[in-house]
């Protein structure tokens, strides 16, 4: 079962950008999923358990990047599905 998920992160930090960037990039280098950008949110499209495992992956990672400064991030998910293969 494939699915969509819409992920905004705002990093409660000043340097906020390479955040972003860098969690949209490690999203981009998986060829398993559709990743669509635009200025609000980004769109993951894939399969549900691939996906779903990913988005911890992720999550933790951008977390443990703020952590040592005692920083922290708002991840906003929408999830949707289930959607047509591709």
């Amino acid at each position: 079962m494939d699915i969509g998920v819409e992920i905004s992160l705002y990093p409660l930090t000043a340097d906020y950008a390479p955040l972003i960037r860098d969690l949209v990039a490690r999203l981009n280098a998986d060829a398993r999923f559709r990743v669509q950008t635009n200025s609000m949110s980004t769109q993951v499209f894939g399969a549900f358990e691939p996906l779903m495992e990913v988005l911890r992956q992720e999550l933790r990672t951008t977390f443990a990047a703020l952590a040592p400064a005692a920083q922290r991030a708002v991840f906003v998910m929408k999830v949707f599905g289930p959607l047509p293969r591709a």
